[in-house]
């Protein structure tokens, strides 16, 4: 027995990890073992009946807490209107669902007097940072406990073993080949044959999303309303976060829309292959785009598109909790006060569309941008600014010229076809 803390909570799924954990905690450290688990859109067949498992495992409390309107205010939409993708691809579901997590997870720590915490992360992924980190951010004097980086149980047949021993209710021997995460922005999967990268995924790998070819084959229109950069309405009717983001899931899985398979670069060094179904959020993070392209000025669309890319980094690294990230809020803040309007939107066998957007803070000028006749601009003065704008170049090409340097004409003449 460790015998190091006295209290600790547990940062519980109800899935055989988790639960093998409760009673390794208590027979390795001695401690009074609590559990909490967040409500972050799994899905109520993961949450039925967890707070009687959780206390059968040997825990003394269980927490549940619905945290899905906070997860996609606070978080989710946060990350959005950042325009934040990692490695061009990945909407970081998981990555942002981490942070709120730990954020409860200390705070019940702190209500309970507990003197560390606990997660179920191996020693190989991305979330025993988020989660750490997270921790550290919060409450520095919080420890942290990691099994799977102390415990000798190396494969799923050992934390069965452990489980009966120990009296662990567990509901199944055999799990999914895959490795999954779930939550109402998206659904990951890794491992099986996902591990060999040249392998196309099976169809049945995909749970909330129809394969493309298989969806309608007449397109669904919709309209997404934002205010000051944040979805408040579909087709006109309002709605908060939860019944708008369920919505749309709903809609882009039934034609195919948000999957994602790529190989992407781990935090802790290693490649993965990850394949993601994020179908309400692939439409939001269309619309929102398709809205900023009218509303903010090119300096500022241009500048944001780097912010987006350090904001993904910071989202996927775990630091949620940081300076630079509340910093980053901020300038993406004062971005989104002119990002109002609707956007409609084409959904069509895996591909989502814009197909209109208007805004009362449009700067898109007909009048300006027209083929036709208009009376607004001045063609002519286009050869002042061309002038003056490629006057850097013009020196440049006669100084080398000067100097003997003559990229052009090529050293053979062109001969006439």
């Amino acid at each position: 027995m460790k015998g190091k803390f006295k209290k600790v909570v547990l940062a519980y799924s109800g899935g055989l990890d988790t639960s093998v954990i409760v009673p390794w905690l208590k027979e390795n450290y001695g401690c009074e073992v609590i559990t909490f688990t967040a409500d972050v859109g799994q899905g109520a067949d993961e949450l039925v009946g967890l707070e009687e498992k959780a206390i059968a495992s040997g825990a003394s409390k269980a927490y549940i807490k619905d945290l899905r309107e906070e997860f996609l205010r606070e978080y989710a939409f946060p990350t959005m209107q950042a325009g934040a993708i990692y490695e061009r691809q990945y909407l970081l579901g998981t990555s942002f669902a981490r942070p709120i997590i730990a954020k409860y997870l200390v705070q019940v720590a702190e209500q309970e007097g507990a003197d560390a915490v606990a997660h179920g992360c191996t020693g190989k992924g991305n979330d025993q940072v988020r989660f750490e980190l997270s921790v550290k951010a919060l409450n520095p004097y919080l420890h942290t406990i990691a099994p799977w980086r102390e415990w000798e149980l190396r494969s799923r047949e050992d934390e069965l073993a452990y489980a009966r021993a120990h009296n662990v209710p567990v509901s199944a021997t055999e799990r999914s080949i895959y490795s999954r995460d779930r939550n109402i922005w998206h659904l990951s999967h890794e491992g099986g044959m996902l591990e060999d990268p040249w392998l196309e995924p099976e169809e049945d790998l995909f749970c909330i999303t129809v394969a493309p070819e298989k969806a309608p084959d007449k397109p669904h229109y919709l309209t997404i309303d934002f205010e000051k950069g944040v979805p408040v309405a579909i087709d006109g009717v309002a709605m908060g976060p939860v019944e708008l983001l369920t919505q749309l899931n709903e809609l882009g899985g039934a034609h195919g829309v948000g999957r994602v398979d790529m190989v992407e670069n781990r935090l802790v060094g290693m490649k993965s292959r990850g394949v993601y179904e994020t179908p309400g959020g692939t439409i939001l993070y269309t619309a929102h785009q398709g809205l900023e392209s009218i509303c903010l000025d090119r300096e500022t669309l241009h500048y944001k598109e780097l912010v987006g890319h350090r904001y993904a980094e910071l989202v996927y690294y775990g630091l949620w909790f940081t300076p630079l990230r509340e910093a980053l809020d901020a300038f993406v803040a004062k971005t989104q006060e002119r990002v109002t309007g609707t956007v409609r939107l084409k959904l069509y066998k895996g591909s989502c569309t814009v197909v209109g957007r208007k805004s009362p803070f449009s700067l898109y000028r007909e009048d300006f941008a027209t083929f036709g006749r208009d009376t607004v601009y001045n063609q002519n003065d286009a050869e002042g600014f061309i002038n003056l704008f490629g006057l850097p170049l013009k020196v440049k090409a006669l100084v080398d010229r000067a100097n003997g340097r003559i990229p052009w004409p090529p050293p053979e003449p062109i001969q006439r076809d």
